[in-house]
């Protein structure tokens, strides 16, 4: 919707930190389809309404689910406005640098980097050995999202880059499959461990 429709009709169109649009954006991984909601909103904040229901962080925003997980404990542990900065800050550089929506960019990479299968313990008697098992895609989304904060915090720490840098460099190259990222080659770390597994 232009800016004029969006005069004429009398309401303004939910946009992402008042600057990024979610039309156009599709999750074209279709395991993930279900599980990365791409309804709009203009704060990613739902003060945790989703927490006491199964399966209803899948309704939470990947943009959201992205900045819960930066808050891990140390100095941003439940410091949600500052990992909300941090991830504004990250949006603003990837259109800088990639001149596309930030929010295609981060469902890209969370396509990229989740992986497909893992490995289970199996003891059978007294020997222990791992099998190959297929990965449910709601562990899918919350790996690929974890890998990515997680990722873009190793390269962070003891660096003169910030975290905002580092994590729009990890977003970057996770959307292109780069094997630079550090999501990317854990994935592909676990999927190789699956595959000899078999």
């Amino acid at each position: 919707m232009s800016k004029t429709q969006e005069r004429s009709s009398g309401f303004e169109v939910a946009r992402l930190f008042g600057k990024w649009d979610y039309e156009g954006v599709e999750v074209l991984d279709i395991g993930l389809k279900r599980y990365l909601s791409l309804r709009p909103g203009h704060i990613p904040h739902t003060s945790g309404r989703h927490e006491h229901q199964r399966f209803r962080k899948s309704e939470l925003s990947p943009v959201e689910r992205l900045i819960n997980n930066l808050m891990r404990p140390g100095k941003a542990g439940g410091k949600k406005d500052k990992a909300r900065k941090i991830v504004q800050a990250a949006f603003e550089l990837i259109h800088l640098r990639t001149g596309k929506n930030p929010i295609e960019v981060l469902v890209r990479a969370i396509e990229n980097c989740a992986p497909c299968e893992d490995t289970t313990r199996i003891r059978y008697g007294g020997i222990v050995y791992l099998l190959s098992v297929d990965m449910a895609p709601q562990r899918r989304a919350d790996l690929a999202l974890r890998l990515l904060a997680e990722g873009a915090r190793r390269s962070a720490f003891g660096s003169p880059k910030t975290i905002e840098e580092c994590l729009a460099d990890e977003l970057i190259a996770a959307s292109n499959r780069d094997s630079k990222s550090y999501a990317v080659s854990k994935r592909d770390e676990i999927e190789r461990v699956a595959r000899s597994s078999r």
